[in-house]
């Protein structure tokens, strides 16, 4: 399979910190049970339905332990599988593939987990046109996964780190005095044609109107707010600004997503698809070459 994730050097510095932090000087027990030349194939097997993501992340980790493992891909990213679909096949030294395996299964049970999750919350607002966005709320070091994760299960990217929106918030707005006088201190120092968008946190109806006051603003995120808050703040800003986008956030869950998505809003953020993963349930097992 082609790997696109070799040409991201930051992504491949990841998987490879990820080897070094398991394999350290050599895998002990491998080394000693398992002859070099002893040669076979892995299967990865989907125990559980859901949405695969990180299979080209595995692949890598192979690779980077034995180039000369060959991956075999039934199924490719961002595509569903059912339980019981085989996944890959791995066909090589068993004993690169035991060495790879824990890495290559972390990477990919956790994406394929934020994958599914992803899936379903776009599932649950199916016919309504609300983005299901990701937030940074990602593992250490691990955001660059966790964020293509989400896109394989057709969920938004928000930004992917501070240097490339402004988000003010509440902290922020507490030291700059006011919301007016955060945005007005962020105007300042972007230019006005600057393509950096300035999204505000509102608290509450006052701080909407606020918001909406300020012609830089180019995103108001509801945070916190009740169902009737959500849908008089949504009208209120059409029925001023349409050149505002609406972000719903907080108290999001599945039985909650698709009546804050009825309220109008533009995109609704999910902490819960990075912070709270499920891993999806697959299996890696080997088996010698007859």
């Amino acid at each position: 399979m082609t790997l696109s994730i070799l040409h991201d050097s930051t992504m491949l510095q990841r998987i490879e910190m990820a080897l070094r932090e398991d394999v350290g000087t050599g895998d002990i027990t491998t080394e000693c049970t398992v002859p070099t030349d002893l040669e076979g194939e892995g299967v990865f097997l989907a125990k559980a339905n859901g949405v695969l993501s990180g299979l080209e992340v595995a692949a890598t980790v192979f690779h980077l332990v034995d180039r000369d493992l060959v991956i075999d891909a039934r199924v490719t990213d961002g595509m569903p599988v059912l339980r019981g679909v085989e996944i890959a096949v791995v066909r090589g030294k068993l004993a690169s593939m035991l060495t790879a395996e824990r890495i290559a299964l972390n990477f990919l049970q956790r994406m394929s987990g934020i994958a599914t999750a992803a899936a379903s919350y776009v599932k649950l607002i199916e016919g309504l046109d609300v983005k299901i966005l990701d937030t940074r709320k990602t593992a250490p070091c691990l955001r660059a996964f966790d964020k293509l994760a989400v896109a394989h299960g057709r969920g938004t990217n928000h930004r992917f780190g501070l240097d490339d929106m402004v988000l003010i918030k509440d902290n922020h707005i507490a030291s700059a005095g006011g919301l007016k006088e955060a945005v007005e201190l962020v105007a300042a120092r972007l230019p006005a044609e600057s393509r950096i968008k300035i999204e505000v946190e509102a608290a509450d109806l006052n701080q909407v109107i606020e918001a909406l006051g300020c012609e830089r603003v180019h995103i108001i995120m509801l945070d916190n707010f009740t169902l009737d808050e959500m849908a008089t703040a949504v009208k209120l800003i059409r029925g001023r600004r349409s050149d505002v986008q609406i972000e719903a956030s907080g108290n999001v869950n599945e039985q909650t997503v698709r009546t804050i998505a009825e309220t109008g809003v533009d995109m609704i953020s999910v902490g819960a698809l990075t912070h709270s993963v499920h891993a999806l349930d697959i299996s890696f097992n080997i088996s010698e070459r007859s």
